[in-house]
Parts: C-alpha cells; structure tokens; sequence
C-alpha cells in the first residue's frame, strides 16, 4: 500500500493552494495546464446512455437514493432484449458507447454478466463502458474469483473499458464511514490497476462532499496521479459533489457550492497532469457552472447522457440536448467535438 505523506512540502504546498488560493487565480493556473495538455480550441463531448441492469443492491452505501435491498417490491433486473432496445435507441441519435452498471446484486449469476456482453456485442454491437471497480471487487468476492480472473473473463466476454464509478474519496476512513460494504480505497485502485494492466482504458472520478477535509480530496488525487505514472490507463478525471437531497442519511450534509466546485476540479487540473483529461459535471452543478468549468481545467463536456438514473434519483435532474450541447460550447468560445471513450475525436462526415 502505498502511503501519501500529508507533511510533504509538495501535498502542503497544493493544500494551501486550495484553501488560500483566490478563485480566479487558481482557475488560471488549472486553464494554463488545460491549455498546456490541449492546445488546440476545442472541447468535445460523448453521446452515450447509461444503462443501470439491475437496482438491487447490498452495498447500503449511505448517499444512494437509486438502490433497492433484495426482495423489494421496486427492485428490478432488466433482460438482454430490453437492453438491446435502449441499445438501439441510443445508437439512433449518434450514440457510440453504453454506461453498463448495476448494484451489487446476490441473486445474479457471473454467467448472465458474461452472457450479456456476448449478446450485446452479437446483437447490438457497441462501445461497452461498465462495470466499477467497486462492482468487479463485488463480483470477485461474491464468486471466488481473483479480480484478474473477473476482468479478464469481462473482458473477453466483450468489456471494453471500466467506468471509475464508485471513487467517493479514496481515504480508508472516509470510505468506511460512509459504505464500508464496498470496495475499499487498495481494492478499488487495484482493479483499476489490473485493467491497465490487462490494456484496458479506464475513467477515475471522486464524489467529495463527505465530511472528509481538504487534505482528504487531496489525498485521494495523489493516489490517482500515483497510479497513473505507473499505469498510463486513466483516460479521464471527473469529480462531483454529494447530491444530498434525496439521501436521508446524509442529508444532514450541505451540497457545497459551486465555488468549491470550481476550486476542486481546478486543483485536479494542476495536480493530474499525468491524466489527459478532466470532464465537467453539468449534470450535477447545471449548464452555466458547467460552461465555467472549461475556464478551469476542463476540456471535455461529458455525455449527453440519453438516460441517467443514480444522481436524478437523488434529486438532481439537469438534462440536455446534442443542439444544446453544441451551442453551450460555442458560447463558451470553443468548437465542440464528438468523441469516443478513448477521447479520439469523431470526424465529421461531410454532407452530400
């Protein structure tokens, strides 16, 4: 394990930065680095679909509004066809990629998450992002599998890439307070390891806004930036914050603003300068502070999101269209780009 020394001079420094530092003055620096990694005038985005299998879950993570406990009468598990149609439905739009993930849910088999990438790429083929590292430990644990096995077998079933959800903070304390059931901060970046390890491109993201310090989202972005010399597989950082509305047990937490917002993907900026890209969060902080983002590290919009359940489950429900996202970025002063998850841009094809 490795051990992020808080008395350093380096984590210090970048801790008052982010304390002390104006706004202003800390977007700048984040912009110079986001100008520094991509020179040229453009911001892209990913027309994709997040597509949650099933709702039942065990993990009782104390923010998620989304998840159902077995035998709950609104608990659900979709079948292949029905994940097919949203397939299509999404690729009819321009869609390139699916958003794959689920709860952690006892009663479905290693077999039928195999079986569905088979299906999906025989009859639907497509982009799959899916399946957190929280989920692979989850998988790992609940069939006796190593997590090389579980991401090899996903992987040659028809994953192509692993989405960074469940980061939170990557602090052991904050993570056991707030879902102690879930991967813990050396078994989370463990699967991300073994999946660079294996080729796969992966995302990495933090959820703050968890009682956890200035020194604890510090942390968690050392840890990535870590990895990342090691690894090279990260693709992209995104970070949000604790949607608490919809969440009784932390709802006695207050949603930070977009100030903190903004001073917290700006460090990321200045600090991951090993990850190529930082993705804003409009669809947790809305269109306007999503549109100042891109003047404070971010240079990519993020998704258009056709279907997106967990964060409007607890009460957060921006939504958007591709005309709105190509408009936004222009008014911003930039030209927008679709992608792949790979973040290669998606040449535009020429009309007849």
């Amino acid at each position: 394990m490795s051990v992020v020394d808080r008395t350093s001079s380096e984590f210090k420094g970048y801790l008052d930065l982010y304390d002390r530092a104006p706004l202003l003055e800390l977007g700048q620096f984040a912009d110079a680095e986001r100008w520094r990694q991509h020179p040229e005038n453009v911001v892209t985005y990913i027309i994709d679909r997040n597509i949650n299998y099933t709702n039942v879950c065990v993990a009782d993570c104390k923010f998620c509004a989304f998840y159902r406990r077995p035998r709950h009468a609104e608990g659900y598990v979709l079948g292949f066809e029905e994940i097919g149609a949203k397939i299509d439905e999404c690729k009819a739009i321009g869609g390139v990629q699916i958003l794959l993930q689920g709860g952690h849910n006892p009663y479905i088999p290693f077999e039928w998450y195999l079986e569905l990438m088979r299906y999906i790429k025989r009859n639907h083929p497509i982009h799959i992002h899916g399946f957190s590292p929280s989920e692979v430990v989850f998988f790992s644990e609940r069939f006796g599998l190593t997590v090389p096995q579980v991401v090899r077998d996903l992987r040659e079933a028809g994953l192509d890439s692993i989405p960074g959800g469940g980061g939170e903070i990557l602090v052991d304390e904050i993570r056991e307070r707030v879902a102690r059931k879930k991967a813990q901060t050396e078994e989370w970046l463990g699967v991300q390891e073994e999946a660079h390890r294996q080729g796969m491109k992966t995302s990495v993201t933090m959820m703050y806004g968890l009682g956890e310090s200035s020194a604890d989202r510090l942390e968690h972005l050392f840890r990535v930036r870590e990895l990342q010399a090691r690894t090279g597989g990260f693709t992209a950082f995104i970070c949000w914050p604790l949607q608490p509305e919809g969440t009784p047990e932390m709802s006695h937490y207050r949603k930070t603003d977009a100030v903190t917002y903004l001073r917290t993907l700006a460090l990321a900026r200045v600090v991951l300068d090993n990850v190529p890209n930082l993705q804003s969060s409009w669809v947790t902080m809305g269109h306007k502070v999503g549109q100042i983002a891109l003047r404070f590290g971010a240079n990519d919009y993020g998704s258009l999101m056709m279907e997106e359940n967990v964060v409007s489950a607890a009460g957060t429900t921006h939504r958007t269209t591709l005309g709105e996202i190509d408009r936004l970025i222009r008014d911003a002063g930039y030209q927008p780009r679709r992608r792949r998850q790979d973040y290669t841009v998606i040449e535009e094809v020429a009309a007849a």
